[in-house]
């Protein structure tokens, strides 16, 4: 899932890409996002990125033209528009020929250039969305690498909130707090500092001050000092001083963001880097554990007092298969038009054989329903008979006298064979 670092290399990539391009026309949504228009038409506009968190806005800025009938015509944007973007879990920017679309292109700014190539907002999830006229979220705080001052007094004057009750780990994915904190950066920021992720956070971040008058110094982890006792015997005792939080919580990203991201370029697509860079998160030795809201918290160690009880680790098979689904290479192609025409195989082959026995099976039916066609004409004419009888009947009933002569008569019946 893209977090702060790679929202802010998605921001560089498009200011470095989209640098000097003309845009124009329309701005074009795929049919199949449920995200909204975007009602900007232009015939003549560039394009810029700016981020903060997990936030990316696109500025959409007209250019001015000395033609006084260009400014005449109706529909045609005069003003800027930001267009707001949250990458969900698989969101990127691409700049691409129009022939060489991605797939999952759900939002599209063409170029005047020929032949046009296109930014586009590319999504396989489709987890993302965008707002246009829009502004930062405002239920999110400062970002955590290019507002560290007003980020640090938001979350030091707010430790009283309940929100400080959950665990560390916990509240790191909390944006209202920690703007760009996901999942990778909270378990390298615990593993470096030592601290369990299943600790309360009021208890781990109070004593900070609202300003880091210390910015430039490194945590102190894992100090030997030795002492002496009065029977004159040494011992050595181990001080582990947890360091700031909320600093590392800057500076950790900075460096994902120093490296160039997780290979946030999607031509070349290289994580190797960032691989080498991981000391926690889905690296080998480590445990894992999901937190109370699901997610997978990497760790090392004990994981603390309000770790959840009877929590499994998950398979890792599960992250490969994950990122099996946003391979969209040749080979990828080649791979899945060969399942898919086995499969079609397959169903050819079951269709075959299944398709005797229900011949067999259907014809019984049919001389079922012969023999019931040859027995269906006397039965209707026994019932109609069968009708006849029985109005006759009830005209005899309603013509005769009271039942009880009726009863009479049936018994002068009875007993007249007994009297010859």
């Amino acid at each position: 899932m893209p977090e702060g670092p790679e929202l802010h290399l998605a921001s560089l990539y498009v200011n470095k890409m989209c640098n000097g391009v003309v845009f124009t026309g329309p701005v074009r949504k795929s049919e199949v996002s449920k995200s909204p228009d975007v009602p900007f038409t232009c015939e003549a506009y560039r394009i810029t990125a700016t981020s903060r968190g997990k936030e990316v806005k696109l500025t959409l800025t007209p250019m001015k033209s000395d033609d006084t009938k260009r400014k005449a015509k109706k529909g045609q944007a005069d003003q800027p528009m930001d267009v707001v973007f949250r990458f969900g879990m698989s969101g990127y920017f691409r700049f691409t020929t129009e022939d060489e679309l991605p797939k999952h292109a759900h939002l599209r700014f063409y170029s005047t250039e020929k032949p046009c190539r296109v930014l586009s907002f590319v999504d396989a999830r489709r987890f993302g969305s965008w707002q246009h006229s829009g502004t930062w979220q405002p239920s999110r705080g400062p970002c955590i690498m290019f507002e560290y001052k007003s980020f640090r007094e938001n979350v030091v004057s707010h430790l009283s909130d309940r929100a400080f009750d959950r665990p560390i780990c916990e509240v790191l994915l909390n944006q209202k707090y920690f703007n760009g904190i996901g999942n990778y950066l909270r378990a390298e920021i615990l593993f470096r500092l030592n601290i369990p992720p299943f600790v309360a956070a009021r208890t781990v971040l109070e004593g900070l001050e609202s300003e880091d008058f210390c910015e430039n110094e490194k945590p102190v982890k894992n100090e030997i000092a030795d002492t002496k006792t009065s029977d004159g015997t040494e011992h050595k005792r181990v001080k582990e001083e947890t360091g700031d939080l909320l600093r590392l919580c800057h500076t950790v990203p900075l460096e994902v963001v120093s490296l160039g991201g997780k290979g946030y370029d999607p031509e070349k697509a290289d994580y190797s880097d960032f691989q080498a860079w991981l000391q926690c998160y889905y690296v080998d030795g480590m445990k894992s554990v999901r937190d109370h809201n699901g997610r997978t918290m990497w760790f090392k160690g004990d994981p603390g007092p309000m770790a959840p009880k009877d929590s499994k680790s998950p398979k890792a098979k599960k992250r490969t298969k994950k990122e099996d689904d946003h391979d969209y290479t040749d080979k990828k192609k080649v791979a899945k038009s060969r399942s898919a025409s086995s499969a079609k195989k397959k169903a050819v082959k079951q269709e075959a054989v299944t398709k005797t026995p229900k011949r067999e099976k259907d014809a019984r039916p049919k001389e079922a329903k012969s023999k019931r066609g040859k027995t269906d004409k006397p039965l209707k004419v026994n019932t109609a008979r069968h009708e006849k009888r029985s109005t006759a009947r009830r005209r005899g009933s309603s013509n005769a006298g009271p039942t009880a002569a009726g009863g009479l008569r049936r018994s002068r019946r009875v007993t007249r064979p007994n009297g010859k």
